[in-house]
């Protein structure tokens, strides 16, 4: 670079009138700030006034400019109009920001990513595209002919004795919590039950033997819902005439199958999904005590039905929660009514848990106490206390239940009081002689109310009559 600066000076002298007119006289100290710049072939030229070495350090930043100008266009230094060089404020960016900018280093482009944003590591295409389907080529060593037009399904296997019972009965026990028979119908339906179909409803008359009646009339009203949707009249038919035969079986464990079997047929029958033919069959024909048993209870519910137009669908009754509560009251009216005729505590107690109403047992010790203040007489009372001791004993009866129900005679007294105007001191007597017999505790006897008694002379001012403004 020097070299040729120096060749060209010695080619082309500079006179010094044309010195003198560039610079003014006297003002040689700023000989070297006037000078001009040229470029040529991209190469830096001085006037021949400038010294030697300024054109070669300009040289050199030019070439480190033009450097950093390609390596990085955000980072770099500049030069200024005075030769001085100007750093960038920006940042200088880390080489894992490089790596992660995906805009071409080339200087080329707009600054785009690549391939529209579909390409790179886990991209399936660009956002928004939409495949469609692969179409098959013949000519693969792979492709078969014959799996062309295949559809595929899933296959599920018949289930036998075992993983039928297994499977089955916990839908069965499930459907006595809930009750809606059309899940337990899709449950079914999902199942390959194969020849087990009629074994379906055989199941689940065996465990509401063991259950409430109101599982019973669930199982009913089960066995209705399924036929024509995942059972037919013939696997109903066919589980049935199974339950005759298995009926000294099922009594070992139920004493009152025969009976329940009988009203589950009549209730069959009522519901049109066994046919009135089904008892013709085994006339004569019944070597069973227990099955003879059961056909003649059939019988007898439908000459009451055609006779006396008994309704087959109250036949097991209905669930504790399901009742309307003034009929549980009417129930547990006639359920005291009936123990106080025959004295019999035990029935009372079996009457009592075939209601399925524990969390109303509390309206039962009501009622008791309400009798018992009606009555004004001793035998009453005996009799109801022996009864709700006897209860509480075989925790029919809870301790929160009794307590509400004597709680709330003590909240209605003073309407009480009005129809009988020694309520006050029969309920006095009975909560007392219930304390003794230990039917309740202290804090519930102390909770009893009294009625004050009006004083119209002193007790303690020599009987003298009090004045009407006392």
């Amino acid at each position: 670079m020097a070299t040729d600066c120096e060749a060209w000076l010695n080619a082309n002298p500079v006179e010094a009138g044309d010195r003198s007119d560039s610079f003014p006289s006297g003002d040689e100290d700023n000989t070297f700030t006037g000078n001009v710049n040229n470029e040529i072939n991209g190469k830096w030229i001085l006037a021949p006034t400038g010294s030697i070495h300024e054109a070669r350090l300009k040289a050199k930043v030019k070439r480190r400019l033009r450097k950093n100008s390609s390596r990085d266009s955000g980072r770099g230094d500049s030069l200024s109009d005075n030769g001085d060089v100007v750093h960038s404020v920006v940042p200088p960016t880390s080489p894992k920001g490089k790596l992660l900018n995906r805009r071409s280093r080339m200087g080329k482009g707009r600054g785009l990513p690549k391939k529209g944003g579909a390409g790179g590591k886990g991209v399936w295409g660009s956002p928004g595209e939409v495949y469609d389907e692969d179409e098959v080529d013949v000519k693969d060593p792979n492709y078969d002919a014959e799996q062309e037009n295949c559809v595929y399904e899933t296959v599920v296997l018949p289930l036998d004795g075992e993983t039928f019972e297994k499977t089955v009965t916990p839908i069965v026990q499930e459907y006595f919590e809930h009750g809606d028979a059309n899940e337990v119908a899709e449950l079914l339906a999902e199942l390959n039950l194969g020849s087990m179909r009629g074994d379906v409803p055989m199941l689940a008359v065996s465990l509401a033997l063991e259950a409430k009646a109101s599982h019973r009339e669930l199982t009913s009203r089960l066995l209705s819902e399924l036929c024509g949707r995942v059972l037919t009249a013939a696997d109903v038919e066919a589980s049935f005439h199974k339950l005759l035969k298995e009926l000294p079986d099922l009594v070992l464990d139920t004493p009152g199958a025969p009976q329940m079997l009988g009203q589950f047929i009549a209730r069959a029958v009522a519901d049109n999904i066994l046919p009135k033919s089904f008892i013709d069959g085994y006339k004569g024909r019944v070597d069973s005590e227990y099955a003879r048993a059961a056909l003649d209870r059939v019988a007898v519910l439908l000459r009451m039905s055609r006779w006396t137009g008994l309704r087959f669908d109250s036949l097991w009754g209905s669930g504790g929660g399901q009742r309307p509560v003034n009929q549980l009251i009417k129930e547990v009216n006639l359920l005291l009514k009936e123990f106080l005729l025959s004295g019999d505590t035990v029935e009372a107690e079996r009457c009592l848990r075939e209601l399925e109403v524990p969390h109303f047992h509390h309206e039962f010790v009501y009622e008791a106490v309400i009798m018992v203040l009606e009555s004004k007489g001793d035998r009453t009372l005996q009799m109801i206390l022996q009864l709700l001791k006897s209860l509480c004993a075989s925790t029919v009866i809870t301790v929160d239940q009794l307590r509400r129900g004597f709680e709330r005679v003590y909240l209605d007294m003073a309407d009480l009081s009005i129809d009988v105007p020694c309520a006050y001191s029969l309920l006095e007597q009975f909560v007392e002689q219930s304390f003794n017999a230990g039917v309740i505790d202290k804090k519930l006897r102390d909770l009893c109310p009294c009625r004050g008694r009006k004083r119209f002379i002193s007790e303690g001012d020599g009987g003298r009559l009090k004045l009407s403004s006392y």
